[in-house]
């Protein structure tokens, strides 16, 4: 027999009290303990669990992580006194006024025209949410095509046309005899208007009428159609964001009453599948399988009638990329590719399940066994299910900070203006200058400044503040993740520190330390606070380096350079791997710092080889509860679904009248997934625990009476089965 395997007839004692002691091997599932993978657990008499007496581990990463807490709130304060997020969420002229705002000279021009929105594609709008071009309010959009030079020349036939393109020039300008570049030059009128329709108060170019439409622009460059739809989808990206929180908070405005009481539902589904889990573990999960099956195949079979029976509707065969991105998703479902998509999706994902099944059935029993002994833990320390609760509220309040932060930060530029002069000796060349005050300032008394103006720049600044924008931002989204991954430590710590507690006790639940949750929790933040901080930070990196990476992917997209986008779809997939590995040796190296007390690359050093050294086992039980948890959720949101459905659709008669109407079910599908999330999170994390304690009680006991197995008898009897595949 290999080393390190325990033969399935070898004998075994749970009890101190046996009168024959029978030693036996330590099973390590399959690896052959040596140097390379450290060397297995001693037996240790006194060990029984969690440490408790400990020291601060990672103190200088701690330090680090409170002087950003303090930084972060630092950049915040300073946000605020800077950024006005009205310029973001309502339409703005280059002055700061609001278009359309009562008692103003605005009040009759709701609508933002773009002087040149081909520079609207500019990638500076996603880091200051502004279109680096002069924007004024007007009445309505143009509806014809027409170009300064053409308006100058017709002046001299008609006034009519003159008269229609000036309301599209700066305020109070009436001079069509000015030459053309002077115009352009202090961009008195844009060079040029083409056909658009108001898009949420925004003049965007409407593409059906320009289809195909060539022309010239100010510096008589060929331009094509398609550039202005190119440009119009950077601010389309921002007003939708605004229009789809409008509609999401309408829904909740309107309805909040019944999508709690959804939201409540999908708790009660949760606990009662938690409760039923304990007792029906086998049954529950083959339930719950089946079910999600069924449910997939129902709506494999609602897709293909929507299929067959909408071919003749109007508009039924334009493609997606046609209709572009919309905000109201119902405009999606009028579409034959989103069925296919749909139907294809549903139907992998059924497969995929069966296959699962078929070839992981035995692995699925030893499964349900574990979850059988977290659901017994979780019974005992009922407490643990309500932690997630803290940590979606500290997660809100993180995400709502980080929101406003980056909304503030990027309502922080203003217009600038610089004296232009076509004097060049002028000493107030290119020098700041306020429009408003310029005609009463020394630069007109000037001799040698005569003729010069105070001209729209550029949106930003010139102080430090503005000029380091960009970095301010980027230190905002990584404090943010920071601080996300270190509230998923601190619940992960906690959780596997109450976990192992009742695990190591000798005789449960009667040895289990009283309040184990607030205990564990205690250890977390007094002595490890670094080691979370440590590991987390490492994690958002990745994170912030696959955000930057998405963000260049999706600027060369419309770039024909096939090496590019060869290095970078690589890039994207090492980093994608590397955040999966560091998620998963993170919260490995968490449940050995709640155990043992160590610095977080020791117990993620010890976590790994302890892994590799009962490898079978992890093949075994990792994906595979995993797997089980999520059906789970899956069954529960998907029920929510269905219920939200018919609920806001109006087909149950008993409530046909009291329900409203909501824009999006979908906001009840995923409150209820995160809630069964938030509930399944702390199997996972049972499941997890137990394992790796598992595999240390194998390795520290041998089952004798001097050296009795820590864990049921059952679960030995179950999981120490896997040994025979060694």
């Amino acid at each position: 027999m290999p080393a390190g395997c325990r033969s399935p007839m070898a004998p075994h004692r749970y009890a101190s009290g046996g009168s024959a002691a029978v030693r036996a091997a330590p099973v390590t599932g399959g690896a052959h303990p040596g140097p390379f993978y450290g060397e297995p657990h001693k037996f240790d008499p006194s060990f029984r669990g969690p440490v408790h007496r400990r020291r601060c581990t990672d103190v200088l990463c701690c330090l680090i992580f409170i002087g950003a807490i303090l930084s972060y709130v630092a950049l915040g304060i300073v946000a605020w006194f800077h950024g006005d997020p009205g310029k973001v969420l309502h339409p703005t002229n280059s002055y700061g006024d609001f278009c359309g705002q009562k008692g103003t000279s605005n009040e009759k021009r709701p609508i933002l025209f773009y002087f040149n929105i081909l520079k609207c594609a500019n990638p500076s709008l996603l880091i200051h949410l502004q279109c680096p071009t002069t924007q004024i309010c007007v009445s309505k959009c143009p509806d014809r095509f027409a170009t300064y030079t053409e308006m100058q020349l017709e002046h001299q036939l008609s006034n009519g046309s003159w008269r229609y393109y000036r309301q599209f020039c700066k305020h109070g300008f009436n001079n069509p005899g000015k030459p053309v570049s002077q115009v352009l030059r202090d961009e008195d009128c844009p060079s040029m208007i083409v056909p658009s329709r108001p898009f949420l108060q925004r003049c965007l170019p409407d593409v059906v009428a320009l289809n195909g439409t060539r022309f010239q622009d100010a510096l008589e460059t060929a331009r094509h159609a398609a550039e202005l739809q190119e440009a119009a989808k950077g601010i389309r990206g921002l007003v939708d964001t605004r229009e789809l929180g409008v509609k999401i908070a309408e829904d909740y405005a309107k309805s909040w009453p019944w999508i709690v009481v959804g939201l409540l539902i999908s708790l009660l589904f949760s606990l009662i599948f938690i409760v039923l889990l304990r007792f029906t573990a086998g049954p529950m999960l083959w339930i719950t399988i089946i079910a999600v099956m069924l449910l997939v195949a129902y709506a494999m079979c609602y897709c293909s009638v929507v299929l067959t029976t909408r071919g003749h509707n109007p508009g039924y065969d334009v493609s997606i990329t046609e209709v572009g991105l919309q905000t109201d998703l119902q405009v999606y479902l009028r579409l034959r590719e989103t069925w296919i998509f749909l139907l294809a999706s549903l139907g992998v994902t059924e497969v995929s399940i069966l296959l699962v099944i078929v070839i992981m059935r035995r692995r699925i029993k030893l499964a349900i066994a574990l979850l059988r002994e977290a659901s017994k833990a979780i019974g005992h320390i009922m407490a643990t299910l309500l932690y997630p609760i803290l940590t979606l509220i500290l997660l809100t309040v993180c995400l709502s900070y980080w929101a406003v932060t980056a909304a503030y930060l990027a309502s922080s530029d203003a217009a600038i203006y610089k004296v232009m002069s076509p004097d060049v000796s002028c000493p107030y060349s290119n020098s700041t200058c306020n429009p408003e005050t310029f005609n009463r300032s020394n630069v007109s008394k000037e001799t040698s400044c005569l003729g010069s103006q105070c001209l729209f720049a550029f949106y930003g600044g010139e102080t430090p503040y503005h000029r380091y924008m960009l970095l301010l931002q980027m230190s905002n989204l990584l404090i943010f993740l920071w601080l996300v991954n270190f509230i998923l430590a601190l619940q992960q710590c906690t959780l596997a520190g109450t976990f192992s507690s009742y695990y190591w006790a000798k005789r449960k639940p009667e040895d289990v330390p009283p309040c184990p949750m607030f205990s564990s929790f205690n250890r977390a933040i007094r002595y490890h606070s670094g080691s979370l901080a440590f590991g987390a930070l490492i994690l958002s990196v990745v994170q912030l380096f696959q955000i930057i990476l998405k963000y260049l992917e999706k600027k060369l997209k419309g770039i024909d350079n096939s090496l590019s986008r060869f290095i970078l779809c690589c890039l994207t997939c090492c980093f994608w791997c590397l955040e999966k590995c560091l998620r998963y040796m993170n919260r490995n190296a968490y449940i050995m710092v709640a155990i043992y007390g160590k610095n977080f690359c020791e117990s993620a050093q010890q976590a790994f080889f302890l892994l590799m050294r009962n490898m079978v086992r992890v093949a075994i039980v990792d994906r595979v509860t995993d797997f089980l948890l999520f059906l789970g959720k899956v069954m529960i949101s998907g029920a929510v679904g269905v219920l939200a459905v018919l609920l806001f659709s109006r087909k149950i008669s008993l409530f046909q009248e009291q329900v409203p109407y909501l824009n999006y079910y979908e906001t009840t599908v995923v409150g209820a997934y995160l809630i069964a999330d938030g509930f399944f999170g702390v199997y996972a994390m049972c499941v997890d625990t137990f394992f790796l304690c598992f595999c240390d009680d194998l390795e520290r006991n041998d089952g004798s009476s001097e050296k009795p197995f820590l864990m049921s008898p059952e679960l030995h009897g179950i999981l120490g089965k896997s040994s025979r595949s060694c």
